[in-house]
């Protein structure tokens, strides 16, 4: 059974649910436009007042399916695809709603990079982060990298990019990439405490409350992804990244050329 994102509303809450658990919420082509078109219902509907990004099974997401990578029935290319993607998650800056992830397991790739985009990130115990694209051969390009480099600052971010290691829950703590550490079995109701608190607050007040703290960081956030678009672009049709896939496919060290 193919994996798909649901949403659901309840009162002025809107819950998201990650549901792929077979493959620890993996995300492919069916279930990025499905998290699009869910985030589309939300902005478009006034009587949502907060939204909860939550998981099925062990794991927020483990990032992309790459068994599904080269199996889209889609005529667009990488870097439409990429477009596409960047399209999505931007409606996330431009709601109106804040958005609470409920981070568990494993949150990878452009998964943790979406959840970085939205506004508050509650982890369970045992939770980790990680940003492992370099040693698939290419960049972060889904503009989380921008946020995490605001949190965190660029040593962490350039530890986490170029050596693709993992981030525990208490080290995402201490760096503010999530508010709250909670006990896994309290996760789903801890996040809804807090979007009901939210949704019980006027609308107009948490609305321009987010719009400061938005734009304190959202300009950084938007070049940052103009400028992954063209370097993934450059990265996709190099010398490199044809030398790795042949490498890895054939199993022999690679001739890199840097180019």
């Amino acid at each position: 059974m193919a994996g798909t994102v649901h949403l659901e509303i309840d009162g002025h809450v809107a819950t998201l649910t990650n549901d792929n658990p077979e493959k620890h919420n993996a995300f492919d082509d069916d279930m990025d436009v499905a998290l699009f078109s869910a985030f589309g219902e939300i902005a478009a509907n006034p009587d949502i007042r907060a939204v909860i990004w939550r998981a099925e099974g062990k794991s927020f997401s483990s990032g992309r399916d790459v068994g599904s990578i080269g199996t889209n029935k889609t005529e667009l290319t990488h870097h439409q695809l990429m477009q596409r993607g960047h399209r999505g998650i931007l409606q996330v800056l431009d709601m109106d709603v804040p958005v609470i992830v409920a981070c568990k397991g494993w949150t990878i790739g452009g998964s943790f990079q979406r959840a970085l985009l939205c506004d508050i990130r509650v982890a369970a115990e045992g939770a980790r982060f990680m940003l492992p694209e370099a040693t698939h051969g290419v960049i972060p390009d889904t503009g989380g990298v921008a946020r995490l480099f605001q949190m965190a600052g660029h040593g962490v971010v350039s530890d986490m990019v170029l050596t693709g290691r993992a981030m525990s829950a208490e080290e995402a703590l201490a760096y503010g990439v999530v508010s709250r550490i909670v006990p896994a079995d309290d996760l789903d109701a801890t996040v809804r405490e807090m979007a009901d608190k939210i949704a019980a607050a006027p609308p107009l007040t948490i609305k321009l409350a987010r719009r400061v703290i938005g734009n304190l960081a959202s300009p950084e956030v938007r070049a940052s992804m103009e400028e992954e678009l063209l370097a993934q672009t450059v990265v996709a049709n190099s010398h490199d990244f044809r030398e790795f896939k042949a490498a890895r496919a054939g199993d022999h060290q690679p001739d890199y050329r840097r180019g």
